[in-house]
């Protein structure tokens, strides 16, 4: 009822307003009916009588303007009166205002970092032209459980000849090339390129900052090379020279002119340095490439029609696989389960960063939420001590939706003051923000603090005020009680008391919840930091490796180099062992995975052919890398290409397909039957993915025998690795000054990066469930200490009478333990469900983790206790005389 009291006062205003109206209106018209009979009896005509009337009287609207301009000055007025009260208010009260705005600018600071990644990452339209028609076509083998096989030359020919729905598709794929700047004459450098058909940027929807795109005759065999290079690329190695177009880079041994610099927007499906046509690639330019259709080894990403639903389009790509199917049926065993989609390019990028910024975003939520408890419980205590101010406002005239404005106005001045403070802390936080989302999402260099972000934080800054500011602004005091002696305490009677009381509780309810958030992830995050990777971590260094493609095009030159180089890395000081593999554990690689036969074991009509990973190592890598031998042996010196094909398999593979049997000696084949290798060793199981990630099946197979392009050399040694790096890079160079090297660090550093996101997600909610505590804490703490001075008399009288102290103590104790305990209750049942959605970044704990809630919940209890028993304990201390003096 006091709310609608209130309501209906504040309102007053506005309604007088609209009676003044009124009351014009209804004069006038009694007028103009008067003129217009006097008009009728002089002779007139109705008709014209009444326009006679209306043009006597027309300065109706012009007195209503007058009325409405008059309210709209006085509005105006009465609120500078309120600003500047209100900012002198705040000045004589300093270090309320301070603690106010610093705990408002946490709460609002963190809501605007965080949404700002969520508004630039999830909500804001891609940085293409129409960007929400870029779709991506993928082909999968559902039953062998492949999401993405590829897409072939023949098949992406195919698509677009028969699509209707499609305005464009393009292909893409990545390769890795060392290139040399001819017009600097620098070292060579490895760089990522993306292989791309001539209407790639033109089906992305991204325009050249300088120079032009891939035309079709950029495409045609034999046409001149050429280079488009990233924005990123051009300021980092090319210094952000437009000169640079027109200018030669060496790469795979041939002069690749640079025709255009794309603008710095977010790349897809990968960041490049480099772009270049399929024409120039000498691996997709293979004849088996253009004339193999089950070569799936590119991407594809289409645009869609004008006015055509991503369904349709969608049902129409997968109608034109089933007549691939159909005319093809040798390419597309029906064992393997053929399909293709289109996914909303849109959901592709963003798909990864979602579960983590939405969990965040509810979680500084929260946090806000606990922010406004507080403050509210910190201006209802202060509006205790101006109930005097207020009522002698109110004696004077003042109504109570006037007063109630004035206090709005005040928490208003402290939410914006709040806001800015608040906006700050986010701009100086951006950076680690971006750096934080780049592990999930490829948008995360968008992220930026724009117009919606400003209005976002201007918005929760407006709220945010008139939440806190709503409570006290509807309270309501007796001006005669507050006007009586000991009038300072009026306010603090049943219904305030009651009202402090529940603020107290939602913050202890919410920060349980967080805090239990929290401790479930740390929980996780310590269960992935004690998981047995398979493999040794320490004392390894790493360096990648990606040969020339034109200048070892030959088996035989590759494996010359490796058995060049590997020696001489050896003979580094402190080196005990050295190896290559064509990749190493956490080493954020894409699977290489082949079909698998077994000899003897013809596999059933309609089954597919069972997926395994592919690894290749010298005879070292399992040794230097610490992976057990379970069975058999490993490659030795004379496994090479002249000896029996040979493959040793990890142990989650020979369990799968031999159960309790040895493999050793069974021969396997990984292309249809055509060759067979025999199984001569079993090693023990390794996290190639992830710590959280089962093993997966390998087989590897001997450098010797599969002498690759590119892959990792890793170096074991009794001193520092970081050491090995100049003598790394000399060993290099002295077989190949043009080979650059790359990705140098230790197995131990890629461990720790694998452990990265979810280390960075405990760690916020962390620091976020911290907070909740501090300022729970403190509100307890604030809460308590008000209530004893306002009990300061009723304490003094105990004493007097005989009270003991430590009757005292527990009188104080026993408010705040059942505070604690209705916020317990509340909070338990609120983590219940929250923690189900965190479900999904959890490992090896349950979202009801016993430990977990046991601990919050003594972690609680203790600060809890301790922020009671600082206020209580000063309430023992009041002497009685002069308690009794202060009534």
């Amino acid at each position: 009822m006091n709310g609608i009291r209130t309501l209906r006062l504040g309102m007053r205003s506005l309604l007088h307003r609209d009676r003044e109206e009124q009351r014009i209106d209804e004069e006038m018209r009694f007028h103009i009916e008067m003129q217009t009979a006097q008009n009728v009896k002089r002779g007139m005509s109705p008709a014209a009588a009444r326009t006679e009337a209306l043009r006597a009287f027309g300065g109706v609207e012009k007195a209503k303007e007058q009325v409405r301009e008059t309210w709209v000055t006085r509005r105006f007025e009465e609120l500078v009166q309120d600003v500047r009260y209100g900012v002198r208010s705040l000045r004589k009260n300093p270090g309320f205002a301070a603690v106010v705005v610093v705990s408002l600018a946490l709460g609002i600071g963190a809501n605007t970092a965080i949404f700002s990644a969520v508004h630039s990452v999830l909500l804001r339209p891609l940085p293409y032209t129409q960007g929400e028609r870029v779709t991506v076509l993928r082909q999968q083998e559902k039953l062998a459980g492949v999401d993405d096989v590829g897409v072939s030359a023949l098949e992406m020919a195919d698509y677009r000849a028969r699509s209707r729905t499609l305005s464009g598709i393009a292909e893409y794929h990545t390769m890795t090339f060392n290139l040399v700047n001819l017009v600097r004459h620098g070292a060579p450098e490895r760089v990522r390129t993306g292989v791309v058909s001539s209407n790639f940027f033109d089906v992305l929807g991204v325009k050249p900052m300088l120079g032009r795109d891939f035309t079709a005759g950029d495409e045609k065999p034999g046409a001149v090379p050429v280079l488009v290079l990233s924005y990123e690329y051009w300021q980092n190695n090319q210094g952000g020279d437009p000169a640079v177009i027109g200018k030669a880079l060496q790469m795979n041994d041939k002069a690749h002119t640079v025709i255009g610099v794309l603008p710095p927007v977010t790349q897809y499906p990968d960041t490049n340095d480099v772009y270049m046509p399929t024409t120039a690639c000498p691996f997709r330019s293979k004849p088996i490439m253009l004339t193999n259709r089950s070569m799936r080894m590119v991407s594809a990403i289409a645009r869609l029609a004008p006015g055509v639903p991503l369904a349709r389009a969608s049902e129409e790509t997968a109608g034109i696989l089933r007549q691939m199917q159909h005319e093809h049926p040798e390419d597309y065993p029906a064992a393997q389960g053929f399909a293709a989609s289109l996914i909303s390019l849109r959901d592709e990028l963003t798909r990864g960063a979602r579960p983590t910024l939405l969990i965040l975003l509810a979680t500084v939520g929260l946090v806000l939420l606990i922010v406004c408890a507080n403050v509210a419980n910190l201006t209802l205590a202060r509006q205790v001590s101006r109930s005097r101010e207020l009522a002698v406002r109110t004696a004077l005239g003042a109504d109570r939706g006037r007063l109630a404005r004035q206090l709005l106005t005040e928490s208003t001045l402290l939410a914006l003051g709040g806001g800015l403070l608040g906006l700050l802390l986010a701009a100086g936080a951006l950076r680690l923000l971006v750096t934080f989302v780049t592990r999930f999402s490829p948008r995360a260099g968008e992220i930026s603090i724009d117009g919606t972000v400003l209005l976002f934080t201007l918005l929760v800054s407006l709220v945010t005020g008139l939440a806190f500011g709503a409570l006290p602004a509807l309270s309501r005091t007796e001006p005669a009680d507050a006007l009586k002696e000991g009038g300072d305490r009026a306010g603090s009677g049943g219904a305030g008391l009651r009202l402090r009381n529940g603020l107290i509780v939602a913050q202890l309810a919410l920060s349980f919840m967080l805090l239990i958030g929290a401790g479930l992830m740390l929980r996780s995050l310590l269960k992935l930091q004690q998981v047995d990777p398979g493999f040794h971590t320490g004392q390894v260094l790493t360096a990648g490796l990606d040969l020339n493609w034109s200048r070892y095009d030959t088996e035989e030159k590759r494996l010359d180099f490796y058995r060049r180089l590997l020696p001489r890395l050896a003979a580094l000081p402190g080196v005990t062992e050295v190896a290559f593999g064509s990749t190493f554990p956490l080493n954020d690689s894409q699977p290489w995975t082949n079909s698998l036969r077994i000899e003897s074991r013809p596999l059933p009509d309609g089954q597919a052919a069972p997926r395994v990973d592919m690894r290749v190592a010298s005879p070292e890598y399992f040794t230097t890398m610490g992976i057990p031998l379970l069975s058999g042996r490993t490659f030795t010196q004379q496994d090479d290409a002249k000896t029996t094909a040979v493959a040793v398999v990890n142990r989650s593979m020979a369990h799968r397909f031999w159960g309790s049997q040895d493999p050793v000696g069974q021969r396997i084949s990984f292309d249809a039957g055509k060759t067979w290798k025999t199984v001569i060793g079993v090693i023990g199981d390794v996290k190639q993915y992830g710590l959280n990630h089962a093993p997966s099946e390998e087989a590897y197979r001997p450098l010797a025998q599969v002498p690759l392009l590119g892959g990792h050399v890793l170096l074991r040694t009794t001193g520092s690795p970081k050491a090995l790096e100049s003598g790394l890079h000399e060993a290099v160079r002295a077989i190949d000054v043009e080979q650059p090297v790359f990705g140098i660090r230790t197995v131990a550093e890629a461990r720790a990066e694998s452990l990265a996101p979810p280390r960075l997600t405990a760690t916020l909610l962390t620091l976020f469930s911290l907070l909740a505590l501090i300022i729970t804490a403190t509100g307890i703490a604030g809460l308590i200490a008000f209530s004893v001075s306002q009990r300061t008399h009723e304490i003094g009288i105990r004493m007097a009478l005989g009270a003991v102290r430590g009757s005292v103590l527990w009188m104080v104790l026993r408010q705040g333990a059942v505070l604690v305990l209705a916020g317990l209750v509340l909070g338990v049942a609120g983590a219940l469900a929250f923690t189900r959605v965190l479900s999904s970044f959890l490992f090896q704990v349950e979202p009801n983790d016993p430990l977990t809630f046991l601990t919050v919940i003594a972690t609680l209890l203790a600060v809890a206790a301790l922020a009671c028993l600082l206020p209580a304990r000063r309430a023992t201390l009041i002497q009685p005389i002069v308690a009794l003096r202060s009534s």
